[in-house]
């Protein structure tokens, strides 16, 4: 296979302008006076900082160097800021790299953001002809995908509505089916696809299975990793604008896994009162051992310096919009004093995959020790996304305060 994207030594600086120290707010006027001084400056191209200012570089890429071959399905992972929109902005053109060597072979179709390439004012039919046009086509030949586009995007109802009138959802699903539909040699897919249901993910996970399939070669960027995993071949993970690691794609999702559950470990877990401490909350299990309906085994280290009777433990799960979907909670008898390993299992919790986080609450009688949101983070991962197991779960209502499990206390040691 021929490569069709070949990067060498790319680099992307940004400047951060701040007010200096003691400037903590500024009048009409301050604001007017300074947004002259910027145009001034741009206009004369000259970098210097205005008064009052600092100015900050910011590296989001560096060192950046792939060659992606043809055909082929590569996902782009990372945690937040880690470059991933940067680069796909520079490799589709939007904006330029500070330095580097970009070759691309083919024609590309980016879908970045809700709504980009549209214009607001144009209704959906003509914003289909405008964004083919953008991406190279000519009238014939999206004339002669019309029809499958409209039909993917189901807006048939408001395909003579200006855009400004659309939702995000009806924004996302007409961007994806025009880019999908127009036949690019490389197709670029942002985490756009967030905005969609879970019905219309489904679907444009299978198109953009079919798109691969056809020998087109696809990035595809997302947080949900067991789209990642059903959908690419390869990965690229991106720590701090540099690329960390480039392989298969199991290994990348280990890997960006292993990088949240070291972020979620660095974090202060501080108790409520001296006399009491919280070492960690860490999986037992590998992160790629964690699937669909398995026991969650965690290890809770914890010290006291006092004798406690019933000493109760809370694990709130919650999902990726903020909705508590378990409550796992178990109750110690008794803590002595000392040094505390407890190994915790959660058996029945039911999770479907996808992201979650887990927060911690223990508490003596009715004072509270410890409380935390968000301690550690967890992604459930299945192989196979068309799981008839799943059925049942995906399609019933949502229940509004989740379930209760009980935390099954395998182990203690001091």
């Amino acid at each position: 296979m021929s490569r069709v994207i070949q990067v060498e030594g790319l680099a992307k600086k940004f400047a951060l302008r701040h007010l200096a120290s003691g400037e903590n707010y500024s009048t009409f006027r301050d604001a007017v006076a300074t947004g002259l001084n910027r145009a001034s400056r741009a206009l004369l191209r000259r970098q210097a900082p205005a008064a009052g200012e600092a100015v900050e570089e910011f590296w989001a890429l560096q060192d950046i160097g792939f060659s992606i071959r043809s055909g082929e399905k590569v996902g782009i992972i990372g945690r937040n800021g880690a470059g991933k929109s940067t680069l796909l902005k520079i490799l589709s053109r939007i904006i330029e790299p500070t330095r580097g060597e970009i070759r691309i072979r083919g024609r590309v179709a980016s879908l970045l953001e809700v709504g980009t390439g549209f214009h607001p004012e144009l209704t959906g039919r003509e914003n289909i002809y405008f964004n083919g046009a953008i991406l190279g086509m000519t009238k014939a030949e999206i004339r002669a995908r019309f029809d499958d586009i409209v039909a993917f995007a189901e807006v048939e109802k408001f395909l003579d509505t200006p855009v400004k009138h659309y939702s995000s959802g009806m924004y996302v699903r007409l961007g994806f089916a025009v880019a999908a539909h127009l036949e690019p040699e490389i197709l670029i897919v942002d985490e756009v696809l967030a905005v969609g249901d879970v019905r219309f993910q489904k679907k444009c996970l299978g198109k953009l299975q079919e798109i691969g399939n056809t020998g087109r070669t696809v990035l595809f960027v997302s947080h949900n990793m067991s789209a990642v995993l059903q959908f690419t071949d390869r990965i690229l993970l991106l720590q701090a604008g540099r690329i960390i690691q480039d392989g298969d794609s199991e290994s990348g999702v280990r890997g960006y896994l292993r990088l949240n559950e070291e972020a979620s470990q660095a974090r202060n877990l501080a108790a409520r009162v001296p006399w009491f401490q919280i070492a960690s909350l860490a999986f037992e299990q590998t992160r790629m051992e964690v699937g669909f309906n398995k026991p969650l085994r965690l290890r809770l280290e914890l010290a006291t310096d006092r004798h406690l009777g019933e000493t109760e433990i809370v694990l709130p799960i919650i999902n990726s919009i903020g909705a508590r979907i378990v409550t796992a909670r178990a109750v110690l008898p008794s803590l002595s004093p000392g040094v505390h390993g407890l190994l915790l299992k959660i058996a029945d919790h039911r999770l479907i995959p996808g992201t979650y986080l887990i927060s911690l609450t223990i508490r003596h009688r009715a004072e509270v020790l410890f409380t935390q949101e968000q301690v550690i983070a967890l992604e459930l991962v299945t192989d196979e996304i068309e799981d008839p197991l799943l059925t049942p779960f995906l399609t019933r209502g949502k229940d509004r305060f989740g379930c209760f499990c009980p935390i099954e206390i395998e182990a203690t040691t001091a």
